[in-house]
């Protein structure tokens, strides 16, 4: 489970605080970091001091240039807020999000946690990006949370939710022999941050050639079809279904032209 979780950090001006977020993961056991667009060198001094021995993680880190890039293949992306949205989305608190990146991990999937700038964190359009989104209850008269001290909340949640994947699992090889198993995996992986937002343009790219979205006056459209199919957890054969059913409503209109 573990080694499928990525923690990616958005724009970090601090490279403090880079190294602060490698020495919170290494000490829960996740080793995939990816930083968007850092505004320093992640092998600057302080990076490597706040590390404190977890510098193979800086080492190691994957740059890259959008966030797009960054969870282009991941199945799961949870973005974390503090703060209210205008269009609600699904939102979990770091326990209720561990047991769901636990479920999600079970069956190969990667799953990317992001985090955004110190100072500002997530836009909303970056948060559209995610599936979910995560929130830590802080004190309401005291909220703000270092970006490292963040990561080490979520991370800390991870390790639980796998320590109880382990027992469980332990606990299942004992008794199997005598169980009846009444349910099946999943038959499909997850479709990742890239097949769905290839969906969402063809998608977008439809409703307008219908004249079911008018692209001069979009207002939330889009917006609440992303919350609808992002929450609703699709695998890879219903992207290529949905896709197909918006190939033939394009087919079907140009014929009545």
């Amino acid at each position: 489970m573990l080694n499928k979780i990525r923690i990616v950090l958005v724009n970090t001006s601090h490279m403090g605080n880079v190294g602060g977020v490698a020495r919170a993961m290494k000490n829960m056991g996740l080793e995939n970091l990816y930083l968007v667009e850092p505004q320093g060198n992640i092998a600057d001094q302080q990076a490597v001091a706040r590390a404190s021995g977890a510098t193979d993680l800086l080492k190691n880190a994957v740059v890259c240039e959008t966030l797009e890039e960054a969870v282009a293949d991941c199945h799961l992306v949870v973005g974390t807020s503090a703060r209210s949205r205008h269009i609600p989305w699904p939102l979990s608190n770091p326990r209720e999000c561990a047991a769901r990146v636990a479920q999600v991990c079970e069956h190969e999937n990667q799953v990317a946690i992001v985090f955004g700038r110190e100072s500002s964190g997530l836009t909303n359009e970056e948060l559209h990006l995610c599936n979910l989104h995560v929130h830590i209850p802080t004190n309401e008269e005291f909220s703000s949370l270092n970006i490292a001290a963040a990561v080490q909340v979520l991370s800390y949640e991870m390790r639980l939710a796998w320590l109880d994947q382990q027992q469980n699992l332990s606990s299942k090889e004992d008794s199997e022999s005598n169980a009846i198993n009444w349910g099946v995996d999943w038959d499909y992986e997850l479709a990742t941050h890239e097949d769905l937002e290839r969906f969402f343009e063809h998608l977008e790219k439809t409703l307008v050639d219908i004249e079911f979205l008018d692209p001069n006056n979009p207002k939330q459209l889009m917006t609440r079809l992303r919350r609808l199919y992002q929450r609703t957890g699709i695998d890879k054969v219903e992207v290529n279904i949905l896709r197909g059913i918006l190939s033939a409503t394009h087919k079907a209109t140009q014929k009545t032209k």
